[in-house]
């Protein structure tokens, strides 16, 4: 009664602000018999007050008209907000959809490459798509004229591959190929893409993360952390093949069941002969708009590998539901399907019975991002690797897939280092208790205090060495003076190390290596260890370097207990479940790896200038600064280890923009900082990161954007063009008033990018030169655009 009230009191109160005056007497004697209630009581006053000839243009309105006028003003000012990219492209997508679902008859897509594709609106619809990928302004941009010829080419089926397309050659021992679209091939892609999801997207599984909107990566981090629950057992599927004939067969079987075109079937089979299509499974990441990917790539590998999806829900009814004589019921809530299967197969097989070890229903969960498989288990080890040898053996027979050691990588609860899926680090944690918590924090204050005093130790020692460096040199170089007469037999004895003509400073390091030899140094020891070791800790008294060790000894062995105490807590926390989590986190120590492997910070771990960036302007320095933040914050802004990784990304980043001005400019940090306002700069985007308000990025819309994977590659100004040619940027007409050389800092074959860090580019594009406006390699540097939107072969052209 209260919400038909709520709903009636709405009403009315729409009908006072349309001054539907018909209607007066009704909606009166309707808010007298209701007055008594509250809601009801400020609307007979504004009723009441209304006159009963009010008219529009002297004509008499009805209520609907009056709601209608209602709904044409909020429409006004809603079209007052400007659209979005997403909002933009959403609606450019949806005009090509309508001409595809058009040919839609008897559950199939017929003449698709000749109706639509090849339809002039429809390229053009496409390469405007481009154009915001690339985040060009439509109204300020230039008509691309290619429209009707390329029509033409498409109807005639005279469109030559090779002519659209240029190759790069990585120049190592492997010369590894990449061969990438011009802009003309790539606009007849990004019709066909949204061709094929019109067609398959809304057929996918709902275990199927990627490429699609509200399930990406996050949603496929927060379904295995948040949906699945503690599972007995956990593994990973782990794909490595490239695309072979056997595989493009079944590709081309699972697009032939949607749609029914030999035309679109031979242009998709041309570009794999032409080597424009670089599907790969396993070989490189996907999600960061990386050349390689290729726009068709995320869409025909969720096709391909959609088959397994429907063959894991085949899998996971064969054990669920023929889990008999079991109570089959899952945190207090039964199956009636599930119970109908097994009443129904029950008499024919009792033998059925997959028993776990924890009393329960055997229960399968998996979730796929991209070419990437996590699959829990509920139930015993057995059936895990029963379930695993059936996945490997459908991936192997039917889907022709290569997968490596999978049974062997299952984990259980006992197992905490966790394995990695979707660019995280997942596994089974214990809720901190508060006598855990405890222990783990003075076990840090001890271990800290230790470390602290092992640093001071060493310090003084290293001082004490280079002191006694310094009076042994000049206690040589004394001695040359006769009028001193400071000869000793010391100094007479090592005399004999000294050749006629050697200069003093050559003598002393000839005595250096000799007594290096005599106290037998190891190679690897540095100058630090030598003094403070070798030279300084030996010569202090013995009371004092006794009960040194023996307090680093009693905290060492403090710490060990205090973790056997740790493990055992622990292990008795681990028999009740509701103390069990799934943490999602990255990986700290690869992370620290990359910092320094791009030169963000030194082997100690302190912040320093990047060199390559001095050359370039103030504002795209802190801009790829930013940018680096900005991906990597957004990246990991759902992992459990969010507040370490900010902290351990954050200040380096931006200590290093701040000393690589500092270098450029040659003044003092201090002043850089106030100057460019540096930490406010950084501060903005940290909070965006951890605020609700940040920007929603749908990966069927922006898909490659929002991670794209520039943060492994800067810009070289190598020249400025003695001719002018346009911005290699798709769909920009901009003239490029310089030539910047790619360096890609991550050039691995196989990098870290499992651990969602900085996937590698491809080595075909090191040093490869390209023309880019001052707007897009600012764009580039933030993440604004991937590293698709740029023409790498507008050059050669």
């Amino acid at each position: 009664m209260e919400r038909r009230l709520q709903s009636l009191a709405t009403l009315l109160k729409l009908c006072c602000t349309a001054k539907a005056s018909p209607y007066a007497g009704l909606l009166q004697s309707t808010c007298r018999t209701f007055s008594t209630h509250f809601l009801l009581q400020d609307v007979v006053e504004d009723l009441e007050s209304t006159k009963p000839s009010q008219k529009i243009n002297n004509q008499s309105v009805s209520l609907a008209k009056s709601l209608a006028i209602l709904s044409e003003e909020s429409l006004k000012q809603d079209k007052i907000r400007p659209l979005s990219r997403s909002d933009h492209k959403r609606l450019l997508e949806l005009r090509i959809k309508k001409r595809v679902k058009a040919q839609y008859k008897n559950g199939k897509f017929y003449n698709i490459m000749e109706n639509v594709i090849a339809n002039a609106d429809t390229l053009r619809d496409a390469y405007d798509i481009i154009c915001l990928n690339s985040n060009v302004d439509l109204g300020s941009k230039q008509e691309y004229s290619c429209f009707s010829s390329l029509s033409e080419e498409l109807r005639n089926r005279g469109f030559d591959f090779e002519k659209n397309a240029v190759e790069f050659v990585a120049k190592s021992k492997v010369k590894e190929s990449l061969v990438l679209p011009r802009l003309k091939l790539r606009i007849v892609q990004e019709a066909i893409r949204v061709i094929l999801e019109v067609a398959f997207r809304p057929y996918f599984s709902k275990i199927s993360h990627g490429c699609r909107s509200g399930r990406g990566h996050q949603s496929a981090l927060k379904f295995v952390s948040k949906e699945i629950g503690i599972p007995n057992w956990h593994f990973t599927i782990p794909l490595n093949k490239e695309v072979d004939r056997n595989m493009l067969s079944k590709l081309i079987c699972e697009i032939e069941e949607k749609i029914d075109d030999p035309h679109l079937v031979s242009f998709i089979l041309g570009m794999f002969e032409a080597r424009v299509l670089n599907l790969a499974f396993g070989k490189f990441p996907k999600g960061y708009g990386l050349p390689q990917e290729g726009i068709l790539s995320p869409i025909l590998m969720n096709i391909y590998l959609d088959a397994f999806d429907r063959e894991f829900f085949k899998i996971s009814m064969k054990y669920e539901a023929l889990d008999l004589d079991r109570n089959y019921s899952m945190d207090g809530h039964s199956s009636n399907l599930r119970a109908w299967f097994r009443s129904q197969i029950k008499d024919k097989n009792e033998k059925l019975n997959h028993v776990t070890e924890t009393g329960t229903t055997t229960r399968l969960y998996a979730c796929r991002f991209m070419d990437e498989i996590f699959v829990a288990v509920f139930g015993s080890k057995e059936v895990s690797q029963s379930i695993s040898s059936e996945i490997v053996d459908f991936l192997n027979s039917s889907l022709y897939l290569d997968v490596e050691h999978a049974v062997d990588k299952i984990e259980g609860r006992d197992k905490s280092h966790g394995i990695q899926f979707a660019g995280a680090l997942v596994r089974i944690a214990m809720e901190n208790a508060a006598k855990v918590h405890a222990v783990h924090k003075l076990k840090d204050k001890v271990r800290l205090f230790a470390s602290q005093k092992e640093e001071i130790w060493d310090a003084m020692n290293l001082r004490i060495g280079k002191k006694w460096l310094a009076y042994g040199l000049r206690r040589i170089k004394e001695s040359e003076i006769k009028s001193l007469g400071l000869s000793t037999p010391l100094l007479d004895q090592i005399s004999q190390y000294r050749k006629e003509g050697m200069k003093t400073d050559h003598w002393f390091k000839t005595l250096l290596k000799v007594w290096l030899q005599d106290i037998n140094v190891k190679d690897e020891a540095n100058e630090k260890v030598i003094l403070s070791k070798y030279m300084a800790e030996p010569a202090l008294p013995q009371d004092l370097r006794d009960a040194f060790y023996d307090f680093q000894k009693k905290a060492s062995l403090y710490i060990s207990s205090e973790e056997e105490v740790t493990h055992e807590l622990l292990s008795n926390f681990q028999k009740i479940k509701e103390d069990c989590v799934i943490r999602v986190e990255a990986p700290l120590n690869f992370i620290k790896r990359s910092l320094n492997r791009y030169g963000l910070v030194n082997l100690e771990g302190h912040a320093r200038h990047v060199p390559a960036l001095i050359f370039q302007d103030d504002e795209l320095i802190i801009n790829w600064f930013l940018g680096l933040v900005r991906r990597w914050l957004r990246w990991y802004s759902q992992f459990d280890n969010f507040e370490e990784i900010r902290v351990l990304i954050t200040e380096p980043v931006r200590m290093s923009c701040i000393r690589t001005l500092a270098a450029k400019y040659r003044i003092h940090e201090i002043l850089i900082e106030k100057k460019f306002d540096i930490s406010q700069h950084f501060d903005t985007d940290i909070d965006l990161a951890q605020t609700d308000d940040a920007p929603i990025h749908d990966e069927a819309l922006m898909y490659g954007i929002s991670y794209s994977g520039l943060c492994a590659l800067m810009l070289f100004r190598v020249k400025v063009p003695t001719r002018n040619f346009k911005c290699f940027v798709m769909g920009c007409l901009v003239e490029s008033p310089s030539v910047y050389s790619i360096c890609v800092k991550e050039k691995q074959r196989f990098p870290g990018w499992k651990t969602g860090f900085t996937p590698s580019i491809h080595w075909g594009l090191n040093r490869k030169r390209v023309g880019i406006c001052n707007k897009h390699v600012k764009d580039l540097y933030l993440g604004n655009i991937s590293l698709q939107s740029v023409e790498f072969g507008a050059l050669t052209r």
